[in-house]
């Protein structure tokens, strides 16, 4: 189970569905490994049901109305098999999106320790991208333009606020610092989400911020 989740203003607006795709779709696969925020989910969304139907009902249009009853014959949305272990397997979005396993993704060295794989998804204002961090490696020091949500999907990693593992979403504001660093025993996989790019402090790497652009996809 995870240590680390969403908070609940966050939580919120996802369970209301009007978090941005790129971001929604990035607590959509926590959720998945954890089984805290799926009960909170399921709560809030209980909440919501029982406000709305102590609301007062609305006169609709005839357009509108034909316009819900033909969804009624609309295809059902895609699903896929649940796996034996459904926290193991790989996210049902990513299997979507990726059309195979990391291994198949094309991935961009950025420095000996990362590796990055953008991922197209249709939310232009936001980066979803997976990071890979070879075991041990440090990607360095910077903050942010905007906000960061970072899930790990396999391995771990390190900063000055602890430590984190499978399935552990953390979220960064523009003012905070840190310095990721893997596990020594393996390597570490983390989905990203930003709305925009990240600005490195160290002086080694400061010339390399003009060149940061947020890369929407």
């Amino acid at each position: 189970m995870a240590n680390f989740h969403p908070e609940t203003d966050l939580l919120t607006e996802y369970t209301a569905g009007s978090l941005p795709l790129a971001q929604a779709a990035c607590i959509s696969v926590h959720i998945q490994h954890c089984e805290h925020c799926q009960q909170l989910s399921s709560q809030m969304s209980e909440v919501g049901a029982a406000l709305f139907n102590n609301l007062q009902p609305q006169a609709v249009g005839d357009e509108l109305l034909d316009s819900v009853l033909a969804r009624l014959d609309e295809e059902a949305p895609l699903s896929y098999a649940k796996a034996e272990d459904d926290r193991n397997a790989t996210p049902a979005i990513l299997q979507r999106l990726m059309s195979g396993d990391f291994s198949d993704l094309n991935w961009k060295k950025i420095g000996a320790a990362l590796r990055i794989s953008y991922i197209k998804l249709g939310d232009p204002k936001h980066e979803f991208a997976l990071y890979h961090i070879k075991a041990g490696g440090r990607i360095p020091e910077h903050t942010h333009r905007g906000t960061e949500m970072t899930l790990v999907l396999e391995g771990g990693f390190s900063d000055a606020d602890g430590t984190y593992h499978k399935g552990d979403f953390i979220f960064r504001r523009p003012e905070d610092v840190h310095a990721p660093t893997a596990v020594q025993s393996e390597d570490c996989i983390c989905l990203a989400v930003l709305d925009a790019p990240l600005k490195f402090t160290g002086w080694k790497f400061r010339w390399m911020n003009p060149f940061l652009k947020l890369k929407a996809v």
